[in-house]
């Protein structure tokens, strides 16, 4: 590659938010490279190799036939008329935002900036990173943001698994630096995305992002929490909320679960209370739906021990069996999944834990190695209580033949079969 030869589009970061937004600029006749910290990626990509749940070996193929490539070497990487940021956004050990990657990203494209560009970052994080962080970085360069380059923020919207709403047809927010950065955005983004939103700002687009997963946490901690009380009073939960959702107004059905997983709904509301701490605002609702959430692990053993009617809930050397270890149903993705803390909690009390999920091959929680099983059928009958943590496609037809010993059931799936237990 040279940065004398300018592409449309560089994507920084490969992961689950870059690759698709690549495939889907490609296809709309942009040429596009792609950058990724991990010269992996880049190699198993050029090589044709999806690592992306929901962009298959084909499409990759396809992306590179159209004239696709990527680089693990940023010094390599081509200039472009539009860079991208898709890099990750984790937390602290302690909780607070990590934008190390951020930052990182930024460098890059400060270094590829020319006048005319537009950057965007797409990276999930608190209101004013992109103009209190990302800006500064770029005007390194001696380019002013809303004058010599454009600056927006574009939250990505990465549903994994979701078949019926991808890039194209899910609406992009884009909030600019200044009006014309949003509206350079706005360009940018309808080339490939059927509807794109204009916010008032970066802060607005930031935002947005924010209560879009919040709402999700809040609403999951509290049938969360109906759940255990539902338990308590004889209630059956399930039927509480299939009931419910037959308002046609003014209700949004959540179910309850083991907790909250993926690279959003744990994460994304901590850095808009993180943000606000700073400034001595407190945030209850949010402090309180994680609270929740953090502790549903923890009941769901409770519960699972349980059914084996042990004293005080012991659980030594029992045979525990885990089904399904990912965040969601049929991907493979494990990102801050809640089976690691169901392990953790498992441990503690003695148990000897095994686990199933046709999506993982290998699994460990906290360096230390959880043994998968191969033959299911036999595992289930072999298990002293079996905790189905999520629900994969494959179980369906599993359970419709055989029941296992005793089972806790944290999806609502297996109601009213004999030995199981549903939350």
């Amino acid at each position: 590659m040279s940065d004398e030869i300018a592409v449309d589009l560089l994507v920084v970061g490969l992961g689950y938010v870059g690759l698709p937004l690549a495939r889907e600029a490609v296809r709309a006749g942009l040429r596009v490279c792609g950058y990724d910290t991990n010269p992996r990626v880049a190699l198993r990509l050029n090589a044709g190799a999806s690592h992306v749940d929901g962009v298959s070996d084909d499409d990759v193929v396809e992306m590179l036939a159209a004239g696709f490539d990527a680089s693990g070497d940023g010094e390599v990487v081509r200039a472009a008329d539009v860079i991208v940021l898709c890099v990750p956004t984790p937390l602290t050990a302690d909780g607070a935002p990590d934008l190390t990657s951020v930052v990182t990203a930024a460098r890059l494209a400060a270094r590829r900036l020319r006048p005319g560009t537009l950057v965007v970052l797409e990276s999930t994080t608190y209101p004013g990173t992109t103009d209190d962080v990302v800006r500064p970085i770029l005007e390194e360069s001696g380019l002013v943001a809303g004058e010599d380059f454009a600056l927006a923020f574009a939250p990505e919207r990465i549903d994994p698994g979701n078949a019926e709403y991808g890039i194209s047809n899910t609406p992009r927010i884009v909030g600019g630096h200044t009006p014309g950065c949003t509206r350079r955005a706005l360009d940018f983004y309808s080339s490939f995305v059927k509807e794109v939103v204009p916010a008032k700002g970066t802060r607005e687009a930031e935002m947005a992002k924010i209560l879009e997963n919040t709402y999700r946490q809040v609403n999951i901690a509290l049938v969360n929490e109906l759940a255990m009380v539902s338990h308590s009073l004889g209630i059956d939960v399930w039927d509480v909320i299939a009931c419910a959702r037959t308002k046609p107004f003014g209700f949004a059905s959540f179910t309850p679960g083991p907790g909250v997983g993926g690279h959003c709904i744990p994460v994304d509301p901590l850095y808009l209370s993180y943000k606000a701490r700073e400034l001595g605002v407190t945030t209850r609702m949010i402090d309180l739906a994680q609270q929740i959430n953090d502790g549903m692990p923890e009941y769901v053993v409770q519960r699972a021990a349980a059914l084996l009617a042990r004293p005080n809930g012991d659980l030594a050397r029992a045979d525990v069996l885990l089904l399904g270890v990912t965040y969601k149903a049929d991907v493979a993705d494990r990102r801050e999944s809640p089976a690691d803390d169901v392990v953790r909690q498992l441990r503690s009390r003695g148990a000897v834990v095994r686990y199933h999920d046709p999506f993982v091959d290998s699994w460990s929680v906290d360096g230390r190695a959880v043994d998968r099983v191969d033959g299911l059928d036999a595992a289930l009958r072999a298990a002293d209580v079996t905790i189905l943590l999520q629900w994969h496609a494959q179980y369906r037809a599993q359970f419709d033949a055989n029941t296992p010993r005793l089972l806790f059931d944290t999806r609502g799936r297996l109601g009213g079969r004999p030995g199981v237990a549903v939350l």
